[in-house]
């Protein structure tokens, strides 16, 4: 059976340009006949990264077979995941968030984890030498991939390693770094056809502080005042998206990219409290500043506090 390689939910670049990357590497370097899917519609950027570099978007699936052969990347928790995720064959897990939990496997399975800032820095280290018969599409999907993870170098989740394979891959492309980067940002910063839900669960995880759910999102972007200007209509619609994926409250914070700041909306007075006991902060309003907030995974999930 062909292998079906994905990562999360929400897929952002990362989660759309990796299974793409391993895909390739199981079907012409391995000799595995493997397909990239996905597990919803790509966001703006990712969309972005197809369109670049001339690839097919992988087909979006719902859920997996029992016994389906699967390799998950950029993800290892089950809440990402197809809800059958434990029914299938995972055959391997490639990913640089922490250990969740929860997921169950046929037998003895491939895994690799590493505190990278982006999967496909990994997949770069496993591929080697065999990366220099990878296509120019594959190689852009990777830059690509590191240059969204890191925010350009920007988020504290960078780690030279990261910094050097993108300069590397760069120089092989011919890619001016910050001229691509500002190319990518601009497509992630434009949001205008999106519903205010759909903005909410572009790129969101869900996690619970406490016994509290939360849904906590995040829209990174050159142009703040896209999405801030909507904040009324957003934060009316917490109450809908809340209820619907069953959390308790949604947390949206609007990454400022250029000015390296965290803007987080604030609707009510339990927020209020979570931004200023996991941030130190002090809110008059509904909207409160974050200097220096770039990263959910390293400087917001680990901080929140009720």
């Amino acid at each position: 059976m062909t292998i079906q390689v994905f990562g999360h939910k929400s897929p952002d670049t990362d989660s759309t340009g990796s299974p793409i990357i391993w895909a390739w590497y199981l079907n012409e370097i391995k000799g595995e006949a493997a397909e990239p899917v996905l597990l919803g519609e790509p966001n703006t950027e990712a969309a972005f990264m197809l369109t670049h570099w001339g690839l097919d978007k992988p087909e979006i699936i719902g859920d997996v077979e029992a016994d389906a052969p699967v390799v998950i990347v950029d993800t290892n928790n089950p809440a990402e995941l197809p809800a059958s995720i434990n029914s299938a064959d995972i055959r391997a897990i490639i990913d640089h968030h922490k250990l969740v939990g929860g997921l169950e496997t046929k037998g003895p399975i491939d895994i690799r984890i590493e505190p990278l800032a982006c999967t496909a820095t990994i997949m770069h280290k496993m591929i080697g030498a065999d990366l220099a018969r990878a296509p120019r599409a594959i190689k852009g999907a990777m830059l690509t991939c590191i240059l969204s993870d890191t925010l350009e170098f920007r988020s504290p989740t960078t780690t030279p390693e990261d910094r050097a394979v993108a300069e590397a891959l760069a120089a092989d492309l011919g890619v001016d770094l910050s001229g691509f980067a500002a190319e990518m940002f601009a497509a992630k910063s434009d949001v205008s056809a999106f519903s205010d839900a759909e903005l909410i669960r572009m790129d969101s995880k869900e996690y619970a502080v406490e016994g509290t759910k939360f849904r906590v999102s995040v829209l990174e972007t050159t142009a703040p005042e896209i999405p801030l200007g909507r904040k009324d209509s957003l934060m009316e619609s917490f109450k809908t998206v809340a209820a619907e994926d069953g959390v308790d409250q949604v947390l949206l914070f609007v990454v400022d990219i250029l000015k390296e700041e965290a803007t987080l909306l604030v609707p009510n007075d339990l927020v209020k409290g979570v931004a200023e006991k996991s941030f130190g902060a002090t809110v008059t309003g509904d909207t409160v500043v974050l200097p220096g907030i770039m990263s959910r995974k390293k400087q917001i999930i680990p901080n929140l506090k009720v």
